[in-house]
């Protein structure tokens, strides 16, 4: 099996991956930051995502595990106390040969530009549209059909296991990962005799898709976020947004059901 092990940059981290690497090498795993077969994630969530849009256009064949390098973040199984523990079940999967996994749905969207051209993204948390001054106005499509004429701050498109952060501080709903489906969720609205809304957050199945037209005339200052990258968005002129053909999957050895995470992140013990 080959590992490709991320580190965020502090030293904690880089010191867990030194081990993680001597312990690969001793069961004969290789290490291949290229095309791996496993990638392990040592930090926090963030630095998970960074190693899913890495290693984004190989998660046909890609299992990710991660270590948290602090207390335990929702998307990490094993913390740093855990590592021995960790290593033993990396090498009982070796000798066993069993590599069971856990997947999850993901986020595709895709944007037209004034000039013709085309963006492909691919999110495993959210992507958002918004202005930070002023307002912006969009058309709202549910697949063909016209659903509303929006107008507020934006518009927040989450995953399931994505449903639990940005989405879930605008009034969203949690979601199951279980269910293929993406979460629409408005970013202060206004509703008044002209622009109507239903002000409440909507879950789209994977058979349809959601698309925007935006009002160019409003574009300035806006921004298209996908998870933690940022891209300007003065120039769209439309943005369709479905559950993913791709899926991410998780090396699954004790893997935290997800009721339980979401009780560990927001509740605690």
């Amino acid at each position: 099996m080959k590992v490709a092990i991320i580190t965020s940059t502090h030293k904690p981290s880089q010191q867990v991956k030194k081990r993680i690497q001597a312990a690969c090498q001793s069961q004969g795993l290789t290490i291949d930051d290229q095309s791996p077969d496993m990638v392990i994630s040592v930090g926090g969530d963030g630095t998970l995502l960074q190693a899913f849009h890495r290693y984004e256009d190989q998660l046909d064949h890609i299992r990710f595990v991660g270590i948290h390098t602090g207390h335990l973040g929702f998307y990490t199984d094993w913390i740093v106390e855990e590592l021995d523990d960790f290593l033993l079940a990396l090498r009982e999967e070796q000798t066993n040969e069993a590599f069971d996994s856990i997947s999850y749905p993901l986020l595709e969207v895709n944007v037209k530009l004034k000039d013709g051209s085309k963006q492909h993204h691919i999110a495993l948390n959210e992507a958002a549209l918004r202005r930070y001054e002023g307002t912006m106005t969009t058309e709202v499509y549910i697949k063909d059909r016209l659903f509303e004429l929006f107008k507020g701050d934006g518009l927040c498109i989450s995953t399931p296991t994505g449903s639990t952060g940005l989405n879930k501080s605008l009034g969203g709903a949690v979601i199951h990962p279980r269910l293929d489906a993406i979460q629409l969720t408005e970013i202060a609205s206004l509703n008044n005799r002209v622009y109507r809304t239903l002000s409440s957050s909507m879950l789209i199945p994977a058979d349809e898709y959601i698309r925007l037209y935006p009002q160019t005339d409003e574009m300035s200052g806006v921004m298209l976020a996908v998870d933690q990258e940022t891209y300007p968005g003065e120039e769209i002129v439309e943005i369709q947004f479905q559950v993913a053909k791709e899926r991410v999957h998780f090396a699954r050895y004790r893997h935290t059901h997800f009721w339980n995470r979401v009780k560990n992140s927001f509740i605690g013990g």
